[in-house]
């Protein structure tokens, strides 16, 4: 009886199936050594390479621009108010005013709105005497007329403009601490108020003004008034 196959131990090696996995082969290896999704499929170009020389992180294109020169504030390095750690805190400021000019810029605002108003309310309420007690009533009204007009002409020329006419002919303006800008909406009004409206309180009305307007003499570095430091403001020299 004959057949196809060699009989066992005939010499000859059985014929190998294509389709069997041997175990030398790895995946993907040669025909038929597994599934095509056993291979790892290659990188993307530019991807697993390292980066060209001069172009790595902090080279290159890779590093950050550096920051514009003088930022931090209009006036040089930093703005108003710097930090307290070590660096000088009056750094990029323009010099603060002196305080004869504060003070005469004073005197004129207080011509220029007491004056004119105060003669207009002594016609309109027909006179009074400073040294009698009966005409306190008159007084306080009259009193109270002058200092709400110049809240007023305080709050809008230094919201507007940062300078009051006084302080225009002294060359000197009020200034935000943070940044040196105007102080526009409530820190101009903000520091109207506070230097105007406790004079209206009798006695100790006067008694906050005068520690108010001496506070610059002796507060250290920005030499701010009262009311600079209720606005967040200084006064600087115009240049």
């Amino acid at each position: 009886m004959s057949t196809d196959q060699p009989p066992p131990g005939s010499g000859e090696p059985p014929e190998e199936d294509p389709f069997r996995k041997r175990p030398q082969d790895g995946p993907g290896s040669g025909a038929g050594g597994g599934s095509p999704y056993d291979k790892a499929p290659p990188p993307p170009p530019g991807e697993g390479a390292p980066p060209p020389p001069g172009q790595g992180p902090g080279q290159g294109q890779w590093s950050a621009p550096p920051p514009p020169p003088g930022a931090g504030g209009p006036y040089g390095q930093q703005p108003y108010g710097g930090s307290p750690y070590g660096a000088d805190p009056l750094a990029g400021m323009p010099p603060l005013a002196n305080r004869g000019k504060r003070l005469v810029a004073r005197i004129i605002d207080a011509l220029i709105i007491f004056v004119p108003v105060g003669l207009i309310m002594y016609f309109s309420v027909g006179g009074y005497d400073p040294t009698d007690a009966d005409d306190s009533g008159r007084q306080a009204a009259v009193q109270g007329v002058c200092l709400l007009a110049y809240l007023i002409y305080e709050g809008l020329m230094l919201s507007t403009y940062g300078q009051t006419v006084g302080k225009k002919l002294m060359n000197i303006r009020v200034a935000m601490l943070q940044d040196g800008s105007i102080p526009r909406g409530s820190p101009g009004w903000v520091r109207a108020c506070v230097y105007t409206v406790p004079q209206i309180v009798p006695c100790c009305g006067l008694i906050f003004w005068l520690v108010n307007v001496l506070w610059c003499t002796w507060d250290r570095p920005y030499h701010q008034c009262v009311h600079d430091k209720a606005a967040k403001t200084v006064v600087v020299e115009v240049q």
